[in-house]
């Protein structure tokens, strides 16, 4: 045969050959037109005339449909279409050791008991087909995993019979094999991360190799650092990011820098902060005038060096937030710029990012303005010592320290109350909520936990912030450009239908409404205001509350009753306060909409779906660490008695909150032996004896055990009171 002749054979070959699309088609069509949900795997290949040669795009195009999520296999060889099943695709998003949650594509959040889960891990792209549901959200089961998503888990080791195996932080409540002969050295009661190498049908069945060590599971830090690791923090910053800090650093604050910027140096500023921090990113100022008040709060201009799409921008819009747990800090930036040349200290030029409201007797606001200024803090003002001086209590040291703006604070005072009165008549719900300070000893060792303390200069400082960041959601609204707006939506129906179940079970009337308002949420706590069900009110409102968020849309604020908000005043550890600088300072240069519009649109948007993730990434990893340092402190405390509060109820028993704000779980296995009756979510009552363990209820409870490296501290009631 000539080589043409070869190449013609070879071409009508080809040619009589489908591609891998054309099987694709072939395999949905006939699926669908089958007169049944399922068809034999045989069956198909038949149809789809599938010959000696074309067996390998077949194969491609039966595997792109299953990692699809289009097609599935069912028992006995059997195909289907996922679509005349019912079923869905969506990916894992969590684990606990006895349940798991998976998001569909469509944003549906389905509950996933931990039998169903088939060995499914975080990230993992599932198949998801619908069960009864026993609490009324979405509930169902993983058909199949059509994509693996990480493997890897943290946990601690545990040697058994001689074998060490796993026990895993999520994932499963059974022990996990570990492959030596792959793992880096450990030992018994290490918390390590590994990773998965083979996978079984169940959580339990997989197997795994360590590929890290963070030192005892018996420490906070060891944990905190597993914690970190496995929600992906990053703890290094890029070398290029770091030699652009360097240099910028280094530069210092030139004189040609104030250039086309307001010299401020003259007013009296200062910033007002914790004494342990070190990024002061926040400055003010007040003055009396003829209408009222000229409040002026100076933030760090941090856009001046962080320039869009530099190595330092786009590391900041990464980590999205500064992570703080314990004693330290994640910046978001390079300490040379947080702690350094963005810091505002005291008796040192600084460029900011100044906005000027003036506010009548009343509060309101009658005009803003924003500038490019130059300023100098006068002092390092600490909460506590500015706390001090208005309440009569200083030392002559602190008195000494804050001569020079001791008139200013009295203004300051003076007006915060008004915008606290101003706050009231706008109906915005005054919600309590109560943070924990803990107290870390020089061995690393969680020593204390008390509540953090909250001040009138606290409150000071907050409604100040309030007021710039109204200012600047304000400015963008009314210009009409892109920004990242903090938006606080209206509780979600079914949140306020609990609301109405609960509070009759208080003795509470609930509000008559057609459409739930901030005043109705106000009206709720005012009417348990000094009374025992104040704090179980309080809670409830609070858990009926959406969750605040970054958007690029100006929807408002349901918490402070506010048409605009932002957040501003923050831009050393939040980058959509960064963000909105950057913005800021494009709208004080001159540009016009369409340029504005044109360079912003999508990094608006873009920036405030990304900082919403990196919130609740920094919430969830503050959270856990801050639950493994209380475990740790509570070691020491273990047969101790002490008076709690009920801080949730479940069905499998209820929290009890100790005044120094460390939680625990009272299982009903510890309680007094009967039938219990579930109110969700306010009590458990014992059905015979009448007896009840409610919502905010006093109880005396000992600590029976703690667990750190879960972060779980377990308490039983104390019989001796």
């Amino acid at each position: 045969m000539t080589e043409k002749s070869k190449k013609k054979s070879a071409a009508k070959k080809g040619s009589s050959l489908c591609s891998t699309e054309s099987y694709k088609n072939k395999i949905v069509t006939f699926l669908n037109s089958y007169n049944k949900k399922t068809m034999p795997l045989s069956e198909l290949e038949s149809k789809c005339r599938t010959k000696k040669h074309g067996r390998e795009n077949f194969a491609a195009a039966f595997g792109e449909l299953r990692s699809e999520g289009v097609i599935m296999m069912k028992k006995g060889m059997k195909v289907s279409l996922c679509s005349r099943l019912g079923v869905r695709t969506g990916t894992v998003t969590r684990l606990s050791r006895t349940f798991g949650f998976a998001e569909t594509d469509d944003g549906t959040e389905y509950f996933i008991p931990g039998k169903c889960m088939l060995g499914a891990m975080p990230g993992d792209r599932v198949l998801i087909s619908d069960i009864a549901s026993r609490s009324g959200e979405p509930e169902g089961e993983v058909l199949d995993i059509i994509k693996f998503g990480s493997s890897e888990l943290t946990g601690r080791v545990e040697i058994v019979d001689g074998s060490p195996y796993l026990v895993p932080d999520t994932a499963s409540k059974n022990h996990i094999i570990i492959v030596r002969t792959e793992s880096v050295p450990f030992s018994s009661g290490d918390k390590v991360l590994a990773e998965i190498v083979y996978r079984g049908k169940r959580h339990a069945e997989h197997k795994v190799r360590i590929s890290g060590v963070f030192g005892s599971s018996e420490y906070a830090a060891s944990c905190a650092a597993s914690v970190l690791t496995i929600h992906g923090a990053p703890t290094q910053f890029p070398d290029e990011a770091l030699r652009e800090a360097k240099k910028i650093s280094e530069g210092g604050v030139q004189e040609y820098s104030f250039n086309n910027r307001e010299d401020l140096r003259s007013l009296t500023i200062f910033t007002i902060d914790s004494a342990e921090s070190k990024d002061l990113d926040d400055a003010v100022s007040v003055e009396k005038t003829e209408n009222g008040y000229l409040l002026g709060v100076h933030i760090a201009d941090v856009s001046h060096y962080v320039k869009g799409n530099s190595a330092l921008d786009k590391e900041a819009m990464l980590r999205g937030t500064s992570i703080y747990y314990a004693d330290k800090v994640i910046p978001m930036l390079p300490k040379e710029l947080s702690n350094g040349i963005c810091s505002l200290n005291p008796d040192e030029n600084r460029l900011t990012l100044s906005a000027f409201m003036e506010l009548d007797n009343d509060g309101e606001m009658l005009s803003y303005r924003f500038c490019k200024s130059v300023i100098r803090s006068r002092v390092k003002g600490v909460y506590s010592e500015i706390n001090s001086l208005l309440d009569g209590s200083e030392t002559p040291e602190i008195s000494r320290k804050y001569a020079s703006v001791r008139n200013d604070i009295s203004v300051m005072n003076e007006l915060a109350d008004v915008l606290i009165a101003r706050k009231k008549l706008r109906h915005a719900p005054e919600i309590e909520t109560t943070e924990s300070k803990l107290i870390i000893g020089e061995d690393g060792v969680c020593c204390d936990v008390q509540p953090r303390e909250r001040g009138k200069s606290e409150r000071i400082i907050e409604e100040f912030m309030l007021c710039a960041n109204e200012a600047a959601a304000k400015l963008a609204r009314e210009k009409k450009v892109p920004f990242v707006y903090r938006i606080h939506e209206a509780p979600p129906e079914e949140k306020v239908a609990v609301l109405r179940q609960i509070l009759p079970k208080f003795g509470l009337e609930c509000p008559h409404f057609t459409e739930f308002k901030p005043f109705h949420a106000a009206k709720i706590l005012e009417s348990s205001k000094g009374t025992d069900k104040f704090e179980a009110v309080n809670m409830a409102v609070l858990r009926a509350m959406s969750k605040a968020k970054y958007s690029n849309e100006p929807l408002g604020h349901f918490g402070l009753v506010l048409d605009d908000y932002a957040h501003f005043t923050s831009p050393i550890r939040r980058y959509p306060d960064l963000a909105i600088h950057r913005i800021i300072t494009d709208i004080l240069a001159g540009y016009g909409n369409e340029w504005l519009n044109k360079r912003y649109s999508g990094f608006a948007a873009n920036a405030a779906e990304r900082s919403s993730a990196a919130e609740v990434r920094a919430v969830t990893i503050e959270r856990e660490c801050e639950d493994c340092y209380k475990a740790e402190f509570m070691k020491s405390h273990i047969g101790e008695s002490f008076t709690a509060r009920i801080s949730g109820v479940t069905e499998f028993g209820f929290y009890a909150e100790l005044q120094n704000t460390v939680e625990g779980l009272v299982h009903i296995r510890t309680l007094p032996e009967g039938e219990y009756d579930y109110s969700e979510p306010v009590s458990l009552t014992e059905k015979f004896s009448g007896v009840s363990y409610t919502l905010g209820q006093t109880v005396q409870v000992i600590c029976a055990a703690v667990n750190v490296s879960d972060g779980i501290i377990d308490f039983v009631l104390d019989n001796d009171y």
